[in-house]
């Protein structure tokens, strides 16, 4: 199949081919004909299957096939969890949409709203917002969103998860009813299909990959270390290729901090991304990484979205995630497009149960292997009474640092109560989280 027999305008060909796309992934093969016949779609797409396309080229062409209107509302509102996933779209729809007249803008927080009034004021077609910020500029009337023709919810069980839902309705009720709604979720679980009942019109359903499923072109691995020994392993696995591209996840900001002071300290080039860091300081540490400025990216699951980088060759858990299925969405960052990949967890023995519900999860094993002076004092478990950290615990201090140098830093791991910005972008679903047994959910 081929991106001409989808039925697509000549202007999205030629910009698709300009980038050397001549094939559609399955999800866009299956949902880019029923969007542009106006149906409504829950789509399940997983990480790095060309989601984004899937929506952007035929909103695109009812763009500009529509004709525009004479007010200067916008007509497609994107609405993402995280910024970065909210600027990748963007940069995606200006990619795709190159020879056409569409214009586009982003709303999100962590930058002044100034710029972002004014570009609304001069009117664009398509705004790509995170639901807080978007919300900031209704109580001001700063966005009209009576003109939405197409509302578009990607990775909506992450807004579920982050606690949006109540700013979600308040966002849908103010869109008319008479609009094509698109949501694009990893899954169907009962959630996503309670609020599709709510707010679409006889939903067509399509589905390309099972829940949970990961590329196979990902090898799974597993180094067992003591906690008080991680950051060192750390370094010694990330020291055998100084050059190569690595995406490091950390379960709190925090500790994504203290592992880039480490890591800088010991000769590294490294960044930190995650709620807590300005709109600016995570835009650029994004750029300098796509671009090999930095060569390792230390993110917490929630800024992490909207990574997205081509041939990424590992992903290492410096923590494993509290949720099972946030593996999933971690690992997505490597073996995308057919490459290969390697997703490598340093797992202390108070993670031992975290591993044990993620092979569950996965249905596989992962291969368990001691690093020749890195092994642990004590033995990981698998059994159903393995071992899980407390959130908020006292982790182990490390021993010294580089160089011979003996001071221990503060090794203690924050509390786990999310903090709210102006924004909107918090965890107001801690409470939701600690029913299925997960992390407070964290800024993005």
């Amino acid at each position: 199949m081929s991106f001409e027999s989808l039925g697509l305008a000549p202007a999205l060909l030629r910009a698709l081919a300009d980038q050397g796309y001549t094939q559609p992934t399955p999800i866009q093969a299956a949902a880019i004909p029923l969007v542009l016949e106006g149906k409504d779609l829950l789509a399940a797409a997983q990480t790095g299957t060309g989601k984004t396309a899937a929506f952007s080229l035929p909103l695109l062409q009812h763009l500009s096939t529509s004709g525009k209107t004479m007010t200067r509302r916008p007509r497609a509102l994107v609405l993402t969890p995280t910024r970065e996933l909210a600027a990748q779209v963007n940069d995606n729809l200006r990619s795709y949409g190159k020879h056409m007249h569409v214009s586009t803008t982003t709303i999100f927080g962590g930058v002044g709203m100034g710029p972002q009034m004014q570009a609304l004021r001069r009117g664009v077609d398509v705004v790509i917002a995170t639901p807080g910020r978007l919300i900031d500029h209704m109580q001001q009337r700063s966005v009209d969103l009576s003109g939405i023709e197409v509302l578009i919810l990607d990775e909506a069980d992450r807004m579920l998860d982050m606690g949006f839902l109540p700013a979600l309705k308040r966002i849908l009720s103010a869109v008319p009813r008479q609009r094509q709604t698109l949501l694009f979720s990893a899954t169907f679980a009962a959630p996503i299909k309670a609020l599709a009942m709510q707010f679409m019109h006889e939903p067509r359903e399509v589905s390309v990959s099972p829940a949970n499923t990961v590329a196979t072109t990902v090898s799974h691995h597993v180094h067992p270390v003591d906690a008080s020994r991680k950051r060192d392993l750390l370094l010694h696995v990330l020291s055998q290729d100084s050059r190569r591209q690595t995406l490091v996840f950390s379960r709190t900001k925090h500790g994504a901090d203290k592992l880039v002071r480490f890591l800088e300290v010991s000769g590294l080039r490294a960044a930190a991304i995650h709620g807590n860091k300005s709109q600016n300081a995570r835009t650029r540490a994004l750029s300098d990484f796509k671009t090999g400025r930095i060569t390792v990216l230390v993110a917490t699951d929630i800024a992490a979205r909207g990574i997205d980088i081509d041939q990424l060759p590992i992903v290492i858990n410096f923590d494993l995630p509290m949720v099972a299925e946030d593996y999933v969405h971690r690992i997505g960052r490597t073996g995308r497009a057919g490459s290969e990949g390697l997703a490598l967890s340093l797992v202390s023995h108070d993670e031992s149960g975290l591993l044990r519900d993620i092979r569950k999860l996965l249905k596989q094993e992962i291969e368990i292997t001691d690093v020749p002076g890195y092994a642990p004092s004590q033995p990981l478990r698998l059994d159903p009474g393995a071992p899980r950290p407390v959130q908020g615990q006292r982790q182990a201090r490390p021993q010294g640092r580089p160089g011979g140098q003996n001071k221990s830093a503060p090794g203690h791991r924050p509390h786990g109560h999310a903090n709210s910005n102006a924004n909107g972008e918090h965890a107001a679903a801690n409470r939701q989280r600690s029913r299925r047994g997960g992390r407070p959910a964290a800024k993005a």
